[in-house]
């Protein structure tokens, strides 16, 4: 049995391309496997602070020595980071902004990333990401065409950070399903939601 953590962070609600993806994989998952579990967070709805000077403090010092202003002021990363281990496959629904994530993911992801947590100092001074043996699915929504070969390809910053991050983290075993150009026209939109549909279920057979 599957535990699955799924993230929407578009703060668009039908709208959003992101989430009605997101979406469509998890209820095929949960079709084919109903015995998994599904653990929902929307960040897009529900956001995650930003990083401050007392979340600094608070993970750069040692838990017993907490006043309980620090202990407060992490206490959220906590969760999020235990959340983050209980899973061991993700979904994520993550629409593109400005050649990038959106600033509710990028909070997201300042939380969980954490020295003693989720990334070791290796004697030699290195890191070694401790979440390991996961699989990761990460649905964009994007404009234009940014797929490889095309005009707009070098200002795709999102999946390389994506990867770039979570790979950090231990996460190697990232698929992706891009929903592009959907800022074309109805014709070209279309095309995109045909390829979408299909790339979902295929994610769904062989994930």
């Amino acid at each position: 049995m599957a535990h699955i953590l799924h993230i929407d962070s578009s703060p668009r609600g039908e709208r959003s391309f992101s989430r009605k993806f997101s979406g469509e994989f998890i209820t095929a998952w949960k079709n084919a496997h109903p015995a998994d579990k599904v653990t929902y967070r929307d960040i897009g709805h529900n956001t995650i602070p930003h990083v401050d000077e007392p979340w600094i403090a608070a993970a750069f010092t040692p838990p017993d020595t907490h006043t309980p202003e620090l202990a407060k002021a992490i206490e959220l990363s906590n969760t999020l980071v235990d959340e983050f281990f209980a899973a061991d496959r993700y979904v994520f629904g993550v629409p593109m902004y400005n050649f990038n994530v959106p600033s509710t993911f990028k909070a997201y992801i300042d939380q969980i990333v954490r020295i003693g947590r989720t990334v070791a100092v290796t004697e030699q001074g290195g890191f070694k990401g401790l979440v390991e043996g996961k699989k990761m699915l990460i649905i964009t929504a994007r404009g234009g065409d940014f797929s490889p070969g095309s005009f707009a390809a070098p200002y795709n910053y999102q999946e390389p950070y994506l990867s770039a991050i979570f790979g950090f983290l231990g996460i190697t075993d990232i698929t992706y399903i891009n929903v592009e150009n959907l800022s074309g026209g109805d014709e070209v939109r279309q095309q995109s939601f045909a390829k979408a549909h299909e790339a979902i279920a295929q994610a769904v057979a062989g994930w």
